[in-house]
């Protein structure tokens, strides 16, 4: 059995939002709460998958699920992945904004020599001209 997307997606709202209640999840809560849009008896059965690969548990016949040591390590690298993406993409970013504030400030540099060599030129060496 595989991870995929869409038990991933689920497994990442049983942690949220058992980590928020501190209750066991159902799926009915998965369904009503998230935008899966997925039935509750489509996520019972992704559910299901995900307590038979240790991703989840079910502390008891009639709980919702939680997750396992197992499902928070994922949780928690899969969490560290994201942000790791993200601060490249920021840090890239904002590269690319230092090379266009470099660029301003070289034209900006260029224009203050000019204004100043005008000045230069009519107040220091032409002054009555």
């Amino acid at each position: 059995m595989e991870l995929d997307e869409r038990k991933l997606k689920i497994l990442q709202a049983i942690i949220r939002t058992y980590l928020d209640t501190g209750e066991p999840v159902g799926s009915r809560t998965i369904s009503k709460y998230t935008d899966l849009n997925l039935s509750s008896a489509t996520i019972r059965n992704e559910m299901s998958d995900l307590e038979d690969m240790g991703y989840i548990i079910q502390p008891h016949t009639s709980a919702g699920r939680i997750p396992s040591d197992k499902g928070y390590r994922l949780y928690v690298d899969t969490m560290l992945d994201a942000k790791t993406n993200e601060v490249n993409n920021l840090k890239e970013e904002l590269t690319q904004k230092a090379d266009k504030i470099d660029d301003v400030l070289k034209q900006v540099a260029k224009f203050l020599i000019q204004i100043m060599h005008q000045w230069f030129q009519d107040h220091v060496i032409n002054p009555n001209a």
